[in-house]
């Protein structure tokens, strides 16, 4: 699978009597590989990716494996330089395996931002070498982020490990962390090198991790696949229990909409004010700073989603009855739609979470541009939304908690 995108900047500069435009045109390609137990010798999807043709010595590369991962597979560490070395003759692991805190820790931080560079530059890693990144998204993004901003940005190649990463966010051209309390207001577009989506790392996921990437499955489809909505509906319970089958086909299908959207949807680097694939997130990026981060980002999501499809319902966008579905749905995935965050108030005594709005323009730039629903499978974008919609929509979330509890 390969995502692509041709971009052109021009940039002008006039002088007296005198004009130039310069136009620098790039273009952005990157493999998505889908493949199982990645570090097998066998395997060779990455040592393909890392040698580059006709190169004349081993290409170089320093990895970065997520903590949690490398506690759950405690031997991760040994096959990973293990197949550094069968491959010897093609590539070469830069220095010891780097350990990266796990979640939120590794955005939430700058020391680890500070280690990470320090790692880069320990191991000589140049643009002609690689960083890899091994891990969940926040992992993904940090590692991604420092790799962006070392030497104004050298080759990385994303594996992610988490459900949540493989389709979507690791598949994408962003990274960044937190900071000001802000999440991702420090980062870059940096699109990878390669992505390498190893199916046997979701293999050992606690169910709440498989779960929380599931949300993102059902944004997507809701603003772009009718038909895929449809599909996971029907397999709904085989999702929740975490069959690798339908797991994968989840996956692969999540991945591709989201690598449509950024090759043809006509701004890969948001340069504008609409961001579709957000459908759902200015509440949930709220509710994740409010709770710490104690509410995970696909728990976010599948709240915000339940918002905001009730909320285009109320506004006459969508036809009644699917925000129901659209809950039963993410009900069956085994998401809960109440979190005591969506009643808290501001000094000024507005609901919390509004603020989320603020934010989310400020973090756009320009005019407020919210995706909401017009269709199973349909997006449409709009310019302002109703403070006293989104809190009839939040007492409808919590009138339902009891629904769904019975």
């Amino acid at each position: 699978m390969r995502a692509s995108e041709n971009i052109s900047d021009i940039a002008s500069y006039r002088a007296p009597g005198d004009g130039h435009t310069q136009r620098v045109c790039l273009e952005y390609s990157y493999d998505v590989i889908f493949t199982r137990n990645a570090f097998d010798p066998a395997n060779g999807a990455l040592v393909n990716v890392l040698a580059g043709a006709g190169a004349r010595r081993p290409s170089r590369a320093a990895v970065f494996v997520d903590a949690e991962v490398l506690r759950a597979i405690p031997d991760l560490a040994g096959r990973i330089a293990a197949y550094f070395s069968a491959h010897g003759a093609a590539i070469e692991l830069a220095g010891a395996i780097v350990a990266v805190p796990g979640g939120e820790a590794a955005k939430n931080d700058p020391a680890v931002l500070e280690r990470l560079l320090v790692a880069l530059k320990e191991r000589r890693i140049d643009r002609h070498a690689y960083s890899i990144a091994v891990g969940g998204g926040a992992v993904l993004d940090a590692v991604g982020f420092a790799a962006a901003i070392f030497h104004r940005g050298v080759r990385h190649v994303r594996m992610p490990t988490t459900v949540l990463a493989q389709d979507d966010g690791g598949v994408g051209v962003k990274c960044a962390v937190n900071a000001l309390g802000i999440k991702n207001l420090v980062g870059a577009f940096a699109p990878p090198t390669a992505v390498i989506n190893d199916g046997a790392f979701l293999d050992a996921l606690p169910p709440a991790v498989k779960r929380d990437g599931m949300a993102e499955a059902v944004k997507v489809a809701l603003i772009r696949d009718g038909a895929f909505f449809a599909w996971l509906e029907a397999n709904a319970a085989a999702l929740a229990g975490g069959e690798p089958g339908a797991l994968d086909r989840m996956i692969r299908r999540c991945a591709e909409l989201h690598m449509r959207q950024i090759a043809h949807g006509g701004d890969p680097f948001e340069r504008g004010s609409a961001r579709p694939l957000d459908y759902g997130h200015w509440s949930a990026h709220r509710l994740e700073a409010m709770t710490g981060n104690a509410l995970s980002h696909g728990a976010a999501v599948a709240i915000g989603i339940a918002l905001d499809t009730r909320y285009s319902v109320t506004a006459g966008l969508l036809a009644a009855g699917v925000d129901e579905r659209v809950a039963a749905l993410l009900e069956r995935l085994g998401f809960a739609l109440w979190h005591a965050a969506l009643a808290e108030r501001a000094a000024d005594g507005r609901l919390a979470v509004l603020g989320g709005l603020e934010e989310f323009r400020e973090h756009l730039g320009g005019e407020l541009t919210v995706t909401l629903l017009e269709a199973v499978g349909a997006g449409v974008e709009v310019h302002a939304i109703d403070d006293a919609g989104v809190v009839a929509a939040i007492d409808w979330l919590a009138a339902r908690r009891g629904a769904a509890r019975s």
